[in-house]
């Protein structure tokens, strides 16, 4: 299923209205296009399989090729929260220890983005990603650390516009103590 621009126009056209304002007046015409046309990108991912990005760029690592632990930090992304359809936006930091496979580099920056790329949580997006890495890499360990601001956070309520939120999913032989401190260590050589 595709993101369906007309009822989203229809709906911002509608919402423009519930708070009083004229969706014709000049500087909001295009408004409903122009939300529209983002969502259609915000939700890109909800029809993309994760698993198949990564089946479609492993290859089996011979001896010396697989390495013990892989880790890509600072992954940039941007969700939305289910709850407010607010952005939020941060860093991924993402990594497996090869079982018998590796994977391009930069397809692991697709998984995040494809998964972040829906109506998400922040706790939900670092499983999902998890689980997409454990089962399409069947690796001995995945960990993935999300770092990231929420407009939600920032703009209401309390308004903590420098609060951002960690969360850690791991996975396998990330999840022994020793493994998952070495990890995180590693993860923190970034900042």
């Amino acid at each position: 299923m595709t993101v369906d621009q007309g009822r989203i126009e229809a709906a911002v056209a509608e919402l423009l209205a519930a708070i009083g304002e004229d969706a014709t007046r000049p500087g909001l015409q295009r408004t409903p296009k122009r939300v529209a046309e983002a969502y259609a990108e915000y939700f890109a991912g909800l029809d993309v399989d994760p698993v198949a990005i990564l089946r479609d760029g492993v290859d089996a690592a011979g001896d010396g090729e697989r390495g013990d632990l892989v880790l890509l930090r600072g992954l940039e992304f941007r969700s939305m929260c289910e709850h407010h359809l607010l952005p939020f936006r941060g860093v991924a930091h993402v990594g497996y220890l090869p079982g018998g496979k590796v994977v391009g580099l930069g397809r692991l920056g697709t998984v995040v983005e494809t998964l972040a790329a829906r109506p998400q949580l922040q706790e939900r997006l670092g499983e999902q990603i998890a689980d997409a890495l454990d089962e399409g890499l069947a690796p001995r360990g995945v960990i993935v650390v999300l770092d990231a601001q929420h407009d939600c956070v920032a703009a209401r309520d309390a308004r903590q516009t420098r609060s951002t939120t960690v969360t850690v999913a791991s996975r396998g032989a990330l999840t022994e103590p020793a493994a998952r401190a070495e990890a995180m260590t590693l993860i923190g050589a970034a900042s």
